[in-house]
């Protein structure tokens, strides 16, 4: 027999592995348990530590249910223990409830001690946690406190020692009037509860230092004795380097329980009051779970972890040194449940296993009981077997039903857990209806349920229509649940299949009926598509469906989610067999799936789209630093919306200085999301990312955090270095200052050097902005000059030497040998030469050339000449030159030429003057060539000489023709040169004529005028020399008028119209032009008429020859009117005076309101003109700034500046436009002009020897 045991232990791995833990009972919904057995379960524990205080009353609560109903007992120091035989404990009847009183002041110690409570019933016992009953009398101890005296700037402490308790008390500290003493950096309440003094101060002597206990338990708070502090004073001061109070050592291990709050202190005395930091030493960052108080003499965790381990440093330091204290920090932890037992209800036969799995720190220990009672304490069984973390039954019997017990501890504690195993027997019953009936499609899976409940677990049995076992089917399986999966369904499967169960007690059957429809097929499904971004896109699936199958549609998907058709938009537009996306987006692409569904079964096919376009904005701009102003820049790069990123364009706002505007930095391939870049120093840079692929960019992705780079030396100096005198003795240095942003730092200064051009030392100074003045310097000598910028982290780079010159003086260079060529009749070419060129003293800036006009070949003396004024004018050629072309001028005139030198200083004397004369030219357009209608088949032509006849006069020639005729067909007529007018007759009235005038010189034909396509009936204009009112009477008028010469008789309409009357106009007669008169009869006495002559043309044109006002001699007749009443004229006359009064009001009010306003303004024209004070002499840049000379080529239009008679070259700055005046003057811009005015057309200066021309009209 005793073999037996050690068989069934050699077996028992054997056993763990066949006999896998059964789940527990499941209850099915709707089980009446009322009267199923229970074993005893805890549901109130009291807390496992409870402090006992004076006049306390404390109820401990043990609560358990059970069926049948629980009894309890106890334990003390786990010895029975009775509470109905201790005085002072009172039971709850039938209950687990205690009352411990303690109503007097001595409580009994007895009452310490580990209480348990085990709750029982005939299916076993629960046992309880332990809890500790600690009795305490907060009392303060009666003691005698001495006065502490501590001397001015040392530190000292005041104790407190509150009564040790198992609740520690909070700690206050007040003076005898209740109110805080104040805590700061200098004083603190420590953990401990004494207050301490970095360093007293004679403000801290007081009497009453009073320490207050607050217990929170009993809510009781207790006061210590007062204590005095004496502060001596001292005069001289010893100021003390930081030393530790608390703790007293400068290093020291420390436990701390995970979990649990964790409370370092470091308080430190010295003078000046120390400050203290905290620092991790095994962390490069602190946590952010810890909390610095009380004047960062306090370091806490309120929830200690694991990661909270290691070195913890606190420093504390003055002026005059620091201490330091490492607190280590080691975790523990009191055990823990990793994975507790649970209570459950098992059948007969059932495996059952109970987890019990602990951490802590030291490793828990664990231990079992059963029913209360030590698993070592227990019968041995081999069906019950310990593992770690678990204890195993196999084959549970109800007598096997218990209560459960883990409990683990270590040095900091211990847990318990019960669990109870429930061992029962129930009948077989099928929870699942009999007769469902189980619809499924042909080749898929059906599942027919026979869900059972009882124990033991019943066994469940399929068997099919011909009462044959299901299992025979290889297309069969019954899930342990009883339920029957058929496989590969086919149509003969239909019929009816029965579930049989049975357990010990009883067996139980069901019928189901099976029903096999034809599977749901796609013909046609949807395909992968590629669409660019705002196309549309259609998708089709066409179904082929089993027709007895009424419950059937499609469902389009997008990612699995349906899609629906909104009557707000057309984005889907579904069809019965299709699907229309429209305006695609990039959030419309993905897998879009056709789902044919029915009441048994769903197809689904699925077509990916994908749409293309533009890539999607970069994000998560990062700057890293990197060295000499380089960062790399990395973003992440956005959706490339289906095509290749080709590249990433990158840019940046400069946000120092002023306005940012986007500039471009670099451009790196589409395969990488970075970029180094290279910046200026001292700049604010935000960057910005754009993406590119073959369909466009994308758009800009937000900016960068800022970036700043540092100062650093200039990289470039100032351009555009020059030195220019503006007095005869000084240069003046100027050079472009350095915008702003190229200072490289918040300051700039500029270090300039000059020196005569190669001879000496160089001489320096150092400046913020130009100008530098150097004075006592030779006329126009020429130097080198150096200017270099620098700020306070360096210098720029060497700088290039610049040549400058000193001031100039008035030229004394006079032109010599002037040559002229005539070229043609308006233009000649001007030559010389220059000698004595360093007699120039400046920069040779061109030549003023002075001509006039003295007169026409045809004035027969100089004397005669003098009578007229001519054109007379100056000009200003640029560069250094020795010819000029002038052109513009007038032939068969004498002319009188000057040529003076310029420099920037001024104009040197002028050359000897120089005569000649211009050949013959063709004539200038006759003037005023007009036409005058005679008849409709005569005109008259008249004329003016021409304004420029540039030679004499040898004839007219008149041209006519009809306009349908070519040039061969004209008609010319010659004129002699004293006629000014002709007579054409015998025209065609109908056609429409061209005539030509022109004048001719021994040179030939001038510029001709011509009148254009004149029709001869369709402009016979009536007009006359002289027309006016003759004899006027009461009754009638005279119209007189003198015909043209040469008119033909043409008759006309006289119409006459009643002003006085306000009449309409009516006819009186017709007269004729060679009657020279006409008298208008039938007219009223001293009324107002208007007159005037019409003449009617053929065409229907109306021409209104002449029209004027006349009024009729003696009196009008009086009407019977009541405007002649007198009492109408008497009120109109009252009308009229009260008006007249008014205006004279308004014109008072006006008046004084004018010279009001007049009194408080001063009159511009009173106001004195702002005096400019104007230097010797400016230079020829200086005065030209905005017409700056330039050395571009003269052209053949007029681009030499013309100038004025004013000798000041200010004047003269740009290119003008020269013109001549009808009495032979020339008139341009330039003349007596200035600013604004001064300008003219933006042609250049020249530099070229050759075909300068003048703008001369």
């Amino acid at each position: 027999m005793a073999s037996t045991p050690a068989c069934l232990l050699m077996l028992w791995p054997l056993v763990l592995i066949l006999c896998d833990p059964a789940d527990s009972i499941k209850f099915p919904e709707g089980f009446d348990r009322t009267n199923l057995p229970q074993p005893p379960e805890f549901t109130t524990q009291p807390e496992k530590e409870i402090v006992l205080y004076p006049i306390d009353e404390v109820v401990l609560k043990w609560e358990a249910t059970g069926n049948p109903s629980v009894t309890y007992r106890w334990t003390k120091d786990g010895e029975h223990f009775d509470p109905n035989r201790v005085r002072g404990i009172e039971q709850w009847k039938d209950s687990g409830i205690l009352i411990f009183n303690a109503n007097n002041e001595n409580v009994p110690t007895r009452l310490n001690g580990l209480y348990r409570c085990y709750a029982s019933n005939i299916l076993g016992t629960a046992m309880s946690s332990e809890s500790h009953i600690i009795v305490e009398n907060a009392q303060w101890r009666k003691e005698e406190v001495a006065p502490i005296t501590a001397e001015e700037g040392t530190h000292t402490v005041l104790p407190c020692n509150p009564p040790t308790s198992a609740d520690p008390p909070k700690i206050y500290w007040l003076n005898s009037r209740i109110e805080h003493i104040t805590q700061d950096e200098r004083v603190t309440v420590g953990q401990d509860g004494n207050l301490y003094f970095a360093n007293v101060q004679m403000k801290d002597s007081r009497p009453d230092y009073i320490c207050n206990a607050h217990f929170q338990g009993p809510r009781l708070i207790i006061q210590k004795e007062p204590i005095e502090l004496k502060v001596i004073p001292t005069n001289t001061f010893s100021h003390q380097k930081p030393i530790l109070i608390v703790p007293d050592s400068t290093r020291k291990s420390y436990v701390a329980l995970l979990g649990k709050p964790l409370v370092l202190e470091c308080i430190a005395a010295g003078l000046p009051t120390p400050s203290v930091e905290w620092i991790q030493l095994n962390r490069l960052n602190p946590s952010p779970r810890v909390i610095f108080e009380n004047y960062n003499k306090t370091l806490s965790i309120p929830t200690v972890t694991e990661d909270d381990d290691g070195d913890y440093q606190c420093i504390a330091h003055n002026e005059h040194g620091s201490v330091r204290h490492t607190y280590t920090v080691n975790i523990e932890a009191a055990p823990y449940w990793i994975k507790i037992p649970t209570s459950q209800i098992y059948g007969p036969g059932e495996n059952v296993r109970l987890d019990c799995e602990v951490d802590g720190k030291p490793k828990p220990k664990v231990s079992w009981s059963i029913n209360g009672t030590p698993l070592k304490d227990v019968m041995p069984d081999p069906r019950r077997k310990t593992q770690p973390g678990a204890l195993i039954f196999s084959e549970v019997q109800p007598n096997d039903t218990a209560v459960i017990q883990c409990q683990a501890h270590n040095k900091h504690g211990s847990i318990l857990a019960n669990a109870y195993i429930l061992v029962v027997r129930l009948p077989a019953e099928i929870l699942t209806p009999d007769g469902v009936e189980y619809a499924v499609v042909e080749n898929q899976v059906v599942i027919l349920h026979c869900k059972t409940f009882g124990a033991p677990r019943p066994k469940v049995q399929w068997f099919m229509e011909d009462m044959n076992p299901a299992l025979k089917d290889k297309r069969t399986f019954i899930f342990t649940n009883g339920s029957l999966k058929l496989q590969e369904v086919q149509r003969e499967d239909a019929g009816n299949f029965t579930c049989f169960a049975e357990n010990d007690q009883n067996n139980v059957s069901i019928t189901a009926r099976l029903v096999v429809k034809g599977a749901t097929q796609i013909e046609e499904g949807p395909t992968n598509m590629e669409k660019e971004k705002g196309e549309s896109v259609t998708f089709y699936c066409k179904v082929l469906f089993d027709e007895s199958i009424s419950k059937r549609g499609i469902q389009w998907r997008l990612n699995g989610e349906d899609i629906e058709e909104s009557d707000d938009d057309n984005k889907y537009i579904i069809g019965d067999t299709s699907l229309t996306v429209t305006n695609l987006d990039y959030s419309d692409q993905g897998m879009y799936s056709c789902l044919a569904w029915t009441a048994l079964d769903s197809v689904e096919e699925s077509a990916k789209l994908s749409v293309y376009g533009t890539p999607g904005p970069v994000s998560n701009l990062e700057v890293q630093r990197q060295q000499n102003h380089q960062v790399k820049l990395t973003w992440t790069p956005g959706d490339d919306h289906n095509r290749a990123i080709t590249e990433y364009a990158v840019f940046c706002k400069e946000t120092k200085f002023g306005s940012a505007e986007m500039e471009w930095l670099a451009t790196v391939p589409g395969n990488q999301p970075w970029a180094i870049l290279q910046l200026s120093p001292f700049r604010n840079y935000n960057f910005y990312v754009e993406a590119s692929n073959d369909q466009g960019k994308s758009e800009l992705s937000s900016q960068s955090a800022n970036h700043a780079t540092d100062p650093a030396a200039p990289e470039r100096n100032p351009e555009d270095v020059r030195g220019e005198g503006n007095e005869t003795t000084n240069m003046i240095i100027t050079w472009t200052p350095l915008a702003h942003k190229e200072w490289n730092a918040p300051t700039l200064r500029y270090r300039v050097q000059w020196r005569l051009e190669n001879e000496g030392q160089w001489e320096e100074m150092e400046v913020e902005a130009p100008p530098v003045v150097v004075t006592d310097t030779p006329v126009f000598s020429p130097y080198e000059i150096k200017v270099q910028a620098h700020n306070d982290f360096g210098k720029g780079p060497e700088p290039q030497s610049e040549q400058g010159y000193s001031g100039e003086d008035v030229p004394e260079a006079v032109p010599e040998d002037l040559l002229i060529e005539m070229i043609n009749s308006t233009t000649i070419k001007l030559s010389w030469i220059l000698p004595n060129r360093e007699k120039i003293w400046g920069h040779l800036k061109g030549f003023k050339v002075y001509y006039s006009r003295l007169g026409t070949l045809a004035e027969r003396s100089r004397r005669q000449a003098h009578l007229h004024f001519h054109s007379h004018g100056e000009l200003l050629i640029l560069g250094n030159v020795s010819e000029v072309t002038l052109g513009g001028l007038r032939p068969w005139s004498r002319y009188q030429v000057q040529l003076a030198v310029l420099n920037g200083r001024g104009e040197g004397p002028r050359s000897e003057a120089m005569e000649f004369v211009t050949p013959e030219g063709v004539p200038s357009i006759p003037e005023s060539f007009q036409l005058d209608y005679l008849s409709e088949t005569a005109v008259l032509l008249e004329w003016m000489p021409p304004k420029f006849p540039n030679g004499k006069l040898l004839r007219y020639v008149l041209g006519y023709q009809q306009a349908n005729q070519t040039e061969v067909d004209i008609s010319n007529i010659h004129i002699p040169p004293t006629q000014l007018s002709l007579n054409l007759s015998d025209l065609d009235p109908h056609t429409p004529y061209k005539f030509s005038l022109w004048a001719e010189t021994k040179e030939g034909r001038g510029e001709v005028s011509v009148l254009e396509e004149h029709t001869m009936h369709e402009s016979v204009n009536l007009s006359f020399v002289n027309i006016s009112v003759g004899e006027t009477g009461e009754n009638f008028t005279t119209i007189i008028w003198i015909p043209r010469q040469n008119q033909r008789d043409v008759e006309f309409a006289v119409h006459v119209m009643s002003k006085t009357d306000k009449g309409q106009w009516r006819d009186v007669g017709k007269a004729s032009s060679g009657q020279g008169s006409y008298s208008i009869p039938d007219l009223q006495p001293g009324k107002q008429y208007r007159v005037r002559l019409v003449k009617i043309h053929r065409t229907g044109d109306v021409q209104i020859i002449w029209e004027s006002d006349v009024e009729t001699s003696g009196v009008v007749e009086e009407t019977n009117n009541f405007a002649a009443e007198g009492w109408f004229i008497g009120f109109i006359s009252a009308i009229v005076l009260l008006i007249l009064v008014l205006v004279l009001l308004c014109f008072i009010k006006r008046s004084k309101g004018v010279k009001d306003k007049e009194d408080t303004q001063v009159d511009s024209e009173a106001r004195p003109m702002k005096d400019e004070t104007f230097g010797e002499y400016r230079s020829l840049e200086s005065d030209n700034e905005e017409k700056p000379f330039t050395s571009s080529q003269p052209s053949l239009n007029g681009d030499i500046k013309a100038l004025g008679s004013d000798d000041s070259l200010a004047d003269y700055g740009g290119s003008v436009d020269v013109q001549f005046n009808e009495d032979g003057s020339f008139i341009g811009q330039y003349s007596g002009q200035k600013g604004k005015d001064g300008g003219g057309n933006d042609s250049s200066g020249a530099t070229s020897p050759t075909n300068v021309v003048t703008a001369l009209e």
